[in-house]
């Protein structure tokens, strides 16, 4: 442990230095592009999955096909790869599980190549991710009105269908309110380090009515996403390749030289994956406990875009002098001197505990009560992997627990 007096200076904390937007959070600051530019033929598979899906064709499809897209170019530019990551992506999940009661344990060098090649552009491993189900997968029906449920759809689907929609649409417009939390987070960070107690004060209150923002939009979910349809429609194609039953080798990605044609396990899309939770895990110093939750929910930092994941690590590595976590020890040394303070933030650690709280109650109804048919989508687990219920509650409690001591 470094010595007080010996304490390194803090560098201030700039939002937009790790791709966080000051109006849309980690949303992108331009809306996702629509299409790969010159890649008809991708751009046609995508707007054809759902149909190709129901029909049970997308595997003949793929397999009749030598390539679905030209070469990727090194200056294609990041929204541009964030298309074909995301389109490419879905039609990987496709292929593998169009046929639940048999899903692919190889996929196609014509899907494998490009989805690997782009995968690398991006930092991110060639499987469904959250950035690419819902961060860029979506558009404005008014491109002069806000990122906002009634405003926005999604770009590409599945099978598409009212409850899968909503399900991703909900996400996109947590992540949206999310954004001036996220901004009151860093400057409630700064000030600490500067010792501006109005100005923590300040982003404290923020992040707090932006949390209450996004708890009463998780709670709309019920509202247009049915637990039956989710689980038996939506939740089936997100799962990945590793710690799944139905593919306990993993996927094969043919011809992609780095695999050297060795099965590959990667986690299934969740919202595990978005980056919010762990920011506000790491910027209000909530300590959770090593346990296999804590284990996966590391591991699902490298499916963040990784300015999003650099972000939760420098805000972990924000300490003070005793090594606490800095908003957390400046808040509670002045809990009398500035109970106001003291306030905000205990306010702040609460509703991040109800969010949590919520949370568990949607795992439990939309998949725990659910009636395994499958052994591709096991109730047990969740679409990253991991037995999900008995950590959930575990790691509400050390939420609740952090301003109780």
């Amino acid at each position: 442990m470094t010595p007080s007096h010996q304490q390194q200076p803090l560098s201030s904390l700039s939002h937009s230095a790790f791709d966080i937007s000051a109006e849309r959070g980690f949303l992108p600051a331009a809306d996702p592009l629509e299409d790969v530019p010159d890649e008809p033929v991708l751009n046609q598979l995508g707007a054809d999955l759902p149909k190709l899906l129901t029909a049970r064709r997308f595997r003949q499809i793929i397999q009749d096909r030598k390539a679905v897209m030209g070469a990727v170019a090194d200056d294609w530019g990041l929204d541009a790869y964030r298309c074909a990551m995301r389109t490419l992506s879905f039609c990987g999940h496709a292929y593998v599980w169009e046929d639940p009661d048999h899903p692919a344990t190889c996929l196609p060098g014509s899907l494998a190549l490009p989805w690997h090649t782009v995968a690398q552009q991006l930092g991110r491993p060639p499987v469904l991710s959250y950035a690419s189900y819902a961060l860029y997968n979506w558009r404005r029906l008014d491109p002069q009105k806000p990122v906002e449920l009634g405003n926005i759809v999604l770009l590409q689907n599945f099978l598409g269908g009212l409850d899968e929609e909503w399900f991703v649409l909900v996400h996109i417009e947590i992540e949206a309110k999310a954004a001036p939390g996220l901004v009151g987070l860093v400057q409630a960070q700064n000030a600490a380090q500067h010792n501006r107690e109005d100005d923590v004060l300040q982003g404290l209150r923020a992040l707090a009515t932006a949390q209450e923002a996004m708890r009463e939009t998780l709670l709309r979910m019920p509202e247009r996403c049915d637990p039956y349809v989710y689980y038996n429609r939506v939740r089936p194609y997100i799962h990945g390749w590793k710690n799944n039953p139905a593919l306990p080798e993993g996927l094969v990605y043919e011809g992609v030289e780095a695999y050297e044609a060795r099965p590959q396990q990667l986690r299934g899309e969740t919202g595990s994956q978005s980056s919010i939770v762990p920011a506000l895990d790491a910027g209000l110093g909530v300590p959770h406990a090593d346990d296999p939750l804590t284990q996966y929910l590391e591991e699902m930092r490298d499916y963040m875009p990784p300015r999003h994941r650099a972000f939760v690590t420098a805000l972990e590595a924000r300490v003070d002098a005793q090594q606490r976590p800095l908003v957390y020890g400046y808040a509670r040394d002045r809990q009398r001197r500035n109970p106001e303070l003291w306030k905000a933030f205990c306010a702040c650690v609460d509703l991040l505990a109800q969010f949590r709280e919520i949370h568990i109650g949607y795992a439990e109804r939309y998949i725990f009560r659910q009636h395994q048919s499958h052994t591709s989508n096991p109730v047990a687990v969740g679409t990253g992997g991991t037995p999900f219920m008995p950590y959930l509650s575990k790691h509400l409690d050390e939420t609740k627990r952090l301003i109780q001591d």
